[in-house]
């Protein structure tokens, strides 16, 4: 491990958080991908029961950390409470139901055509089919969702599931609660007999990290939730190996929205008032929120493009998931305030506080 270390900054006032996280170096990699290398062979071949008991032991950790994780998470993200509570709900919620479906067993998708040795003109051999495990797995956490698409997410969950030990990079947002949650991980792996090296966490804040995370020839696919930049990143790091592995990538999040002229009779108004509230969900920040609207000629559109204009008007300025993030939102809004054909249309509340972003639509004639 090297001896550089940092520490998470709360976007709620810009404040350094109690803690020093360790920069993984190229050295200490190595340790995680061999062991996990190591971890593969036995862990492949444990039953679906005891995998699923791994799963469910987890699933129990995390709930134990009780109140700390919500309160971590929060500093570290902004996020409410509320919304917390509800997503620790969704995290330990896909490791019970991936330790339901490795007991159920069909996943592997069995087929067994057995032999013909009397068919004509040739007899047939016996032929079977199964999904089998890859190998050490690379997770990515996402920022906007600290703690169901991150250190315990479903992209941990399944590749858990599958047999594949999981190294995560946690995301450097929030390394608090990666290294609480990892420890919930950790703990249930030790308490049913899991191989050591199953799972691993590596914090860093730097890309370079994650980089040699993906180049390394131990790992044999990755899991990815973030920005289209970052993705493909990475999915250019992954095909470009002497061995190329699969990325498993949701990125990016324009997410266009096709408003055709019978919708825009019918029910103009409510169209608006949801895609208002779409917008503003999580302060923009889900992967699903609309990006782009399309609207096909004029009319009808007058009581729309009002609705629309008033709701985000009335919507008020909330703090952003991290400093970076609020400030490429600025750099975004500003240039499309300047850009040719593009107008304001409306925009929320002003902000108050550090981090705060103000809701804005603008509007191509």
């Amino acid at each position: 491990m090297s001896n550089a270390t940092f520490q998470a900054i709360s976007p709620i006032d810009n404040q350094t958080l109690p803690g020093e996280f360790a920069v993984a170096d190229t050295a200490s990699m190595d340790v995680a991908v061999k062991r996990a290398t190591a971890a593969f062979d036995q862990y492949r071949k444990k039953t679906k029961e005891e995998i699923a008991g791994f799963l469910d032991r987890a699933a129990a950790e995390i709930e134990q950390l009780g109140d700390a994780l919500i309160e971590r998470c929060h500093l570290e993200t902004a996020l409410p409470p509320a919304r917390l509570i509800g997503e620790r709900g969704r995290t330990v919620n896909q490791l019970r139901l991936f330790a339901t479906v490795v007991r159920e067993g069909s996943w592997v998708e069995a087929r067994i055509d057995p032999a013909l040795p009397d068919r004509q003109p040739l007899p047939r051999s016996d032929i079977r089919q199964m999904l089998r495990p890859l190998g050490p797995v690379v997770v990515f956490g996402a920022s906007n969702f600290p703690l169901a698409f991150s250190t315990a997410g479903g992209d941990t969950a399944s590749a858990l599931a599958a047999g594949c030990p999981v190294i995560v990079k946690g995301h450097p947002a929030h390394p608090g609660t990666a290294e609480l949650v990892a420890g919930a991980i950790l703990k249930a792996a030790e308490a049913t007999g899991m191989p050591p090296g199953t799972f691993a966490l590596i914090q860093g804040n730097d890309f370079a990290t994650g980089e040699y995370l993906v180049k390394h020839p131990g790992i044999k696919a990755v899991g990815f939730t973030g920005s289209f930049r970052g993705g493909k990143a990475i999915y250019d790091y992954a095909q470009a190996r002497p061995e190329p592995i699969p990325v498993f990538a949701e990125m990016g999040s324009t997410n266009p929205v096709f408003i055709l002229p019978g919708a825009m009779a019918e029910r103009g108004q409510a169209i608006a008032e949801g895609l208002a509230a779409s917008i503003n969900l999580g302060v923009g920040q889900f992967c699903t929120n609309p990006g782009l609207a399309f609207v096909q000629g004029q009319a009808h559109t007058a009581a729309f493009f009002q609705t629309l204009a008033d709701r985000i008007a009335e919507t008020p300025a909330t703090t952003m998931l991290t400093p970076g993030i609020k400030a490429a939102y600025d750099r975004g809004a500003a240039q499309l305030s300047t850009s040719a054909g593009v107008a304001p249309l409306a925009s929320g509340q002003h902000e108050s506080a550090l981090n705060q972003a103000v809701s804005r639509v603008f509007k191509a004639p």
